[in-house]
C-alpha cells in the first residue's frame, strides 16, 4: 500500500475501498433478492442494486476526474460485513426471521458506506474538490434512503411478521 502522507492520499485511499466495497455488494445483493421472501424487501433490494450500479458509475467519474485507478485492492470490510451476511443465509431459519436477518445485514453494510462516503466527501471538499464532494453527497443521500426504506420495512413489516412466527 502506498504511503499516505497528504489528505488528497487519504481521499484516494477512502474512495478506493468504497469503489470495492460496491462491486463486491453488486455482486451480494442478487443473492440476498433471492433469499428474500417479503416482497417490500425484495423491490427495496432489488432498487438498491441498481442504485448501486449508478453509484459505481458516479465513482469511475470520480477517479477519472482526479485520474485514479479502478484496479483496486478489495475492501476487506465490506468483505468480512458480506460473508457474515451469507452465513445468515445458509443458516436454517423462519422466511421471516430470514428477512429481518437480511434487513440487519444490509443495513451493517448500508452504515459502512455512509461512513465512507461521508469522510470522502469531507476529504473532497477540504482538497478542494468541490465537484467530487458533490457527487459523493449524492451517493450518501442514496445510502441514507437505502437505510430509512430498510427501517421501514422492519418497522412496518418483518420484524411482526418474525415475532409472530414465534408464537
Amino acid at each position: 500500500m502506498k504511503a499516505m502522507k497528504t489528505l488528497e492520499d487519504l481521499l484516494a485511499h477512502e474512495l478506493k475501498d468504497l469503489f470495492s466495497a460496491e462491486k463486491q455488494i453488486t455482486k451480494a445483493l442478487p443473492k440476498m433478492i433471492k433469499a428474500a421472501t417479503n416482497e417490500d424487501l425484495q423491490e427495496a433490494l432489488q432498487n438498491h442494486l441498481e442504485e448501486t450500479e449508478q453509484q459505481l458509475a458516479r465513482l469511475e467519474e470520480i477517479f477519472q476526474k482526479l485520474d485514479l485507478p479502478t484496479r483496486v485492492p478489495k475492501c476487506a470490510a465490506m468483505e468480512g460485513l458480506i460473508e457474515e451476511g451469507k452465513e445468515i443465509l445458509e443458516e436454517e431459519m423462519e422466511d421471516n426471521v430470514r428477512d429481518a436477518a437480511i434487513i440487519a445485514a444490509a443495513q451493517r453494510v448500508e452504515h459502512y458506506e455512509m461512513a465512507g462516503y461521508g469522510c470522502a466527501r469531507t476529504f473532497a471538499r477540504h482538497c478542494g474538490h468541490e465537484d467530487v464532494a458533490e457527487l459523493l453527497q449524492q451517493t450518501l443521500d442514496e445510502e441514507k434512503a437505502a437505510d430509512e426504506k430498510l427501517t421501514q420495512i422492519a418497522m412496518e413489516h418483518v420484524n411482526a411478521e418474525a415475532m409472530a412466527g414465534a408464537d
